[in-house]
């Protein structure tokens, strides 16, 4: 039987215990640790398997929404909270299941069966999503990949620039570059992320994009108009 580790996260003592002994009814579980912060739990992260991870939203120093936004690789995540309002942020952090306090062995176990499911599909090739959900405003957005220019870094804010609209939303530059598709979008600077099919002209410091003129850094340059040739040949 394949073993899956497990991470509790929670600032509950009760919640933990409880969480603890859920685990440990499911053969195919296997807890690697029990951790009182969010803190605590990058370290173990960062250090240790963890297939899924049990999560509490709402905990004191750092909550489970900002560890998993500066996660670069995250496990399966099921997001444990007493409050009901957090069911947008859930979708919009992509986990797996949300469990909403008090809850009991058999809708902990139909979380535990998705977060399974999931990870056995994460190991065969999956198409490629022409599209992201962005959470801003306590709405999901639906940023289409073809229909946006560029993304632009406002520190801690990014605007996606569309065709149609604008969207703000906290979120990561960084983890934006990484999660772009990489044929597609390519960082020009250290505050913009362009779309290459929009891409109208380049020059010595500017690159235009949709009418926009945008800066071009002079790290990213050489790199730009190397992956311009390899895309027009």
């Amino acid at each position: 039987m394949e073993k899956y580790n497990v991470l509790v996260v929670d600032d509950e003592y009760p919640a933990r215990m409880l969480l603890q002994d859920y685990v440990s009814k499911v053969d195919s579980l296997n807890l690697v640790d029990c951790c009182s912060s969010a803190v605590k739990a990058m370290d173990v992260l960062a250090n240790k398997q963890v297939d899924i991870m049990l999560l509490d939203i709402q905990m004191p120093e750092m909550t489970g929404e900002t560890l998993l936004k500066r996660l670069d690789k995250k496990p399966a995540v099921i997001l444990t909270t007493a409050y009901s309002e957090y069911a947008v942020d859930a979708f919009a952090l992509d986990v797996v299941d949300y469990l909403l306090k008090p809850f009991d062995f058999a809708r902990f176990l139909q979380a535990v069966n998705k977060a399974k499911e999931l990870l056995g599909k994460r190991e065969q090739p999956q198409p490629v999503a022409d599209y992201m959900m962005v959470k801003a405003d306590y709405k999901l957005y639906k940023i289409n990949y073809d229909d946006l220019l560029f993304v632009e870094g406002q520190h801690e804010y990014v605007s996606f620039n569309m065709t149609t609209r604008r969207v703000t939303a906290l979120y990561s530059l960084k983890n934006l570059e990484e999660r772009l598709p990489a044929d597609r979008f390519f960082r020009v600077h250290k505050s913009f992320i362009i779309s290459i099919n929009y891409i109208e002209d380049v020059d010595k410091q500017f690159v235009t994009v949709g009418g926009r003129k945008i800066p071009i850094g002079s790290n990213y340059r050489d790199e730009l108009l190397k992956k311009l040739r390899v895309a027009g040949n």
